[in-house]
């Protein structure tokens, strides 16, 4: 899979442009803040219908436009299909195809499978569970995109169970409606249980398949690491009827998340907030340490010697394991069938040279890598194409 052609209008800095591109590597080579990440951005909404820079729509629609528009030509098995996603900020955004409008907008998402390496990618180990988590869920989506809708579901659950439990905790400090608070409130574990549910299932499943990928290509970026080394687990907000982490029991996972909601219920009420719930899960990340191990007199060893990697591993080792991450995904897009898109964003320029030659190796041979640089000095031999420059919003094709 590759994109060969991208159109934007009004998308960020861009009024208009158009890019051929084809299969194998693409450079987009300029100064910062000329627009190149940008160009990469866009591949990257059409994917997910989200960016990997801003929560918000409203930066990615160029300033004094009403909307703006990302069409690109996809060519997959030798057949070519142009996507569009139009945004519209304060309305609902349009997804069309040939033409053709969707339903839905989300019914875009899958069709361009994108992995994006980014200098943020350092978050997923140094930052707080949300960001692994949404590593988790824009995976999953990826892979089953009708799990937006449940992620859509949840998060609106979770916003109506927050506004009745702070209701009914008012009520129990002698303000009034308790009782109608109350009285719906079974009614949003409920959905609140059949949605966690169904979403731990599949994040799961998901850890469990990427453990040995995220290992061997930990081993493959670190130099002198095994392949025994890196480490994922997945955490719950309270324990887990685990049976078989591989193949989850969702009707299990819901029946133990609603039980725990009762159990909890008198803390929430107190707290006003939803304390239970995928929302409150995180990846633990763990590195193996020769130093370390059982009874070393630290806390968070394992009984394997693994230590986190967040507090504990060294900024190159972290590194490693971002790139581990972003890598395994990678690997196992691909083992659905098709290869996803590579965006490798400013990623270079931040890693030592023993690091950007073994990832640039790695990544050579997948059908399609975008890369963006602010010097071409930074892009890889190995990565040796098509070169575009960047400059004041216009991206002019280097044929030198």
């Amino acid at each position: 899979m590759y994109v060969s052609h991208l159109t934007l209008h009004d998308f960020r800095s861009y009024h208009l442009v158009d890019v051929e591109l084809g299969p194998g590597a693409t450079a987009f080579v300029g100064r910062n803040g000329q627009g190149k990440t940008n160009l990469v951005e866009a591949v990257d909404y059409l994917s997910r219908l989200s960016s990997h820079r801003v929560a918000s729509e409203v930066p990615l629609v160029r300033a004094g436009a009403e909307r703006a528009i990302v069409r690109a030509a996809v060519v997959k098995e030798g057949r070519t299909a142009v996507l569009e996603v139009e945004l519209i900020p304060g309305k609902s955004n349009k997804g069309r195809i040939n033409k053709s409008t969707l339903p839905r907008v989300r019914d875009l998402i899958g069709l361009v499978r994108t992995v994006v390496f980014s200098p943020d990618d350092l978050a997923l180990v140094k930052g707080d569970p949300g960001e692994r988590r949404r590593f988790l869920d824009d995976l999953l989506v990826l892979r089953t995109p009708r799990l937006r809708g449940t992620l859509s579901d949840l998060e609106r659950i979770l916003k109506q169970r927050s506004t009745l439990l702070k209701t009914a905790g008012l009520a129990r400090r002698g303000s009034s409606g308790q009782e109608a608070a109350l009285s719906t409130l079974d009614v949003w574990d409920q959905q609140l249980a059949e949605a966690g549910g169904e979403l731990l299932a599949h994040r799961i499943a998901l850890v469990e398949l990427l453990r040995p990928l995220v290992a061997a290509a930990y081993a493959d970026v670190a130099r002198g690491a095994g392949r025994d080394e890196a480490g994922l687990a997945y955490r719950s907000s309270f324990d887990l009827p685990l049976h078989d982490p591989a193949a989850p029991d969702r009707a299990q996972l819901t029946e133990a998340l609603l039980a725990e909601l009762g159990r909890r219920r008198n803390d929430e009420l107190d707290r006003g907030q939803c304390l239970v719930g995928p929302h409150r899960d995180d990846l633990l990340l763990s590195l193996g340490r020769t130093t370390g191990g059982p009874g070393d007199g630290t806390d968070e060893t394992d009984a394997a010697g693994s230590l986190p990697v967040k507090g504990y591993a060294s900024h190159g080792e972290s590194w490693s394991f971002a790139l581990a991450l972003r890598l395994a995904s990678f690997d196992l897009l691909r083992a659905d069938g098709d290869d996803p898109i590579l965006v490798l964003d400013d990623v270079f320029a931040e890693l030592d040279v023993d690091r950007r030659a073994r990832l640039a190796a790695l990544v050579a041979g997948a059908e399609q890598v975008l890369v963006t640089a602010a010097v071409e000095d930074d892009v890889p031999s190995e990565l040796a194409g098509a070169r575009f420059r960047v400059a004041a919003g216009e991206v002019q094709r280097d044929d030198g």
